[in-house]
């Protein structure tokens, strides 16, 4: 089985649920009845620790993996001195189910690696980023045998990759396909040396996450983390990689069956003028979801500006959906093509609801098509815009 296919597992159970609770409400309650439903997937919390020496990166890669900048409202406090006192969590933006954790510093007077694990907790989190500026040391090994010992995964990160190129490019005859493969190969070797079996270095910078090795780390990430964060995961990374933006329209595409399923079962209950109402509403909040994900909402968009030299003008010029004027009514209805298609089919399905049996496939089948339709169009839509803002944004195709 596909991994993407786990993330939309839908119960018959939750389906008989969902249809006698909707049946007895006027159509407000119906509708927020199927909004709540739907949010119960985002309410999975995902934790992530990063640690590591102090000056080694550890909240800038907090503040990039959030897409945030060192200087952008929320973002993690940054120095070149230990500034992570104590831990501290900051939340995802747009996903406040996702929090990443700034640890204090290792390997300080501060802080002894004895009394370390259990200052921050280590047992409240999904995974660890173990960071290093440099050589991995003692007390960065010390934490991963630890953590081993707990069962839970970590990530050995090598940071600030772009001083070190830059650094590098002033050599005669640079190759920084060589220089990487050295640095990591070195780091590797550092840790076999301390005691690390098989070690696996990821060299990331946190001034440029989409760069090095950002693509193996999430596919590493997503492999060993349990089924129902993986989504969790993969909507909480930054879209700026192309290898992330079709990641992230896999598993957006693996929720249509969910969210038409769900029409489904609404366009059977004999209540007039619930089916299209309710597939309006479940419809906006995926494409609003689409946009927030692939980050083609404006207040992403207008950092991205920021950071590309490009005006939001420049990058909605590359967009092609007809959604990108705004998701209403009159958009959401050129999914279909005609509006008169939506009033033909919501009239059926109330007659053939009311039919046992035969009414509900027939009522349910024609709801399920129609959103599951319009959503996939959709996400075409959005997904191809986003490729193309993301390779505009670059300069190349990442």
């Amino acid at each position: 089985m596909d991994m993407f296919e786990d993330y939309c597992i839908i119960t018959q159970e939750d389906l008989e649920d969902i249809k006698d609770s909707i049946s007895t409400q006027d159509l407000p309650s119906a509708i927020n009845t199927i909004k709540e439903y739907l949010k119960q997937q985002d309410l999975v919390e995902l934790n992530i620790g990063v640690t590591g020496e102090s000056g080694s990166g550890k909240s800038t890669f907090v503040n990039a993996f959030r897409g945030l900048g060192d200087e952008d409202e929320g973002s993690a406090e940054t120095g070149p001195v230990e500034t992570t006192m104590e831990s501290k969590d900051y939340l995802h933006p747009k996903y406040k189910n996702v929090k990443v954790w700034d640890l204090p510093g290792i390997g300080t007077p501060n802080f002894k690696a004895d009394e370390y694990l259990e200052l921050v907790q280590f047992e409240r989190y999904d995974f660890f980023i173990i960071i290093a500026s440099d050589r991995f040391r003692e007390c960065h090994t010390q934490l991963a045998k630890e953590i081993m010992r707990m069962g839970k995964k970590f990530y050995f990160v090598r940071s600030k990759m772009d001083f070190c190129i830059i650094a590098e490019k002033k050599k005669k005859n640079f190759d920084q396909k060589k220089t990487l493969d050295t640095i990591r190969e070195d780091c590797e070797n550092g840790l076999r040396k301390i005691g690390i079996e098989d070690p696996v270095v990821f060299l990331i910078s946190g001034w440029e996450l989409g760069n090095y090795d950002l693509n193996k780390l999430q596919e590493t990430m997503e492999k060993e983390l349990p089924q129902h964060k993986r989504r969790v995961l993969m909507l909480a990374l930054p879209n700026i990689t192309l290898e992330i933006n079709e990641k992230k329209k896999k598993i957006l595409e693996a929720n249509i069956g969910k969210v038409a399923l769900l029409s489904a079962i609404v366009a059977t209950v004999p209540v007039p003028g619930l089916s299209v109402a309710v597939d309006f509403a479940i419809v906006k909040k995926e494409i609003e979801t689409y946009y927030n994900t692939f980050g083609l909402d404006d207040p992403t968009l207008q950092k991205l500006c920021e950071k590309s030299g490009k005006t939001i003008e420049e990058l909605k010029s590359l967009m092609k959906s007809p959604l990108r004027f705004g998701i209403n009514p009159a958009s959401i209805l050129s999914l279909l093509g005609a509006a008169s298609l939506v009033v033909a089919e919501n009239a059926v399905e109330y007659v053939a609801s009311l039919i046992p049996i035969l009414g509900t496939v027939v009522a349910g089948g024609m709801s399920y098509m129609t959103v599951s339709g319009m959503l996939k169009r959709a996400l075409d839509d959005i997904a191809e815009d986003a490729r193309n803002v993301l390779i505009a944004s670059v300069g190349t195709a990442v």
